[in-house]
């Protein structure tokens, strides 16, 4: 039988809804899972190019987007280091959008300066997720 695959000329866009804890190879399951479209839609033909994706982190899942000095505070951790840094910037490299939820940064007191070079701050991640679907960006969420 044919395996059904995408189409290798066209572009695709995605936002993913990252909001849990949840860590899969020592980072976060959300990011983790990204990454792994991105060579899903490789393996079909499907450059990094053609790819629009955004993820919006919130939630729990925000402080994987913190550089390593407030991470360490946020774990409470002064040896700590933030291992979701090398596939931010990876993911960052390959065009992706990469946001973070101001309503939880101001909730718990983080400023721009917490957080990764490259992320993008949103007003919340709830209306981005809302806007980026009403603009046909297909949704990804259990994360």
């Amino acid at each position: 039988r044919p395996m059904v695959k995408v189409d290798p000329a066209a572009r695709y866009k995605a936002v993913y809804d990252i909001h849990s804890g949840e860590v899969a190879a020592g980072i976060s399951k959300g990011l983790y899972y990204a990454r792994g479209l991105i060579e899903a839609f490789g393996k079909q033909g499907v450059k990094p190019d053609q790819l629009d994706l955004h993820l919006v982190l919130h939630g729990d899942a925000a402080m994987f987007l913190l550089v390593d000095d407030s991470w360490q505070q946020a774990v409470g951790d002064p040896f700590a280091v933030n291992l979701n840094t090398r596939i931010v910037q990876d993911l960052l490299n390959l065009g992706v959008h990469v946001e973070i939820c101001h309503s939880v940064m101001r909730a718990r007191g983080w400023t721009a300066d917490d957080v990764l070079p490259g992320v993008t701050i949103v007003h919340d991640g709830y209306t981005r997720l809302i806007k980026l679907q009403n603009d046909g960006y297909a949704y990804i969420g259990g994360f």
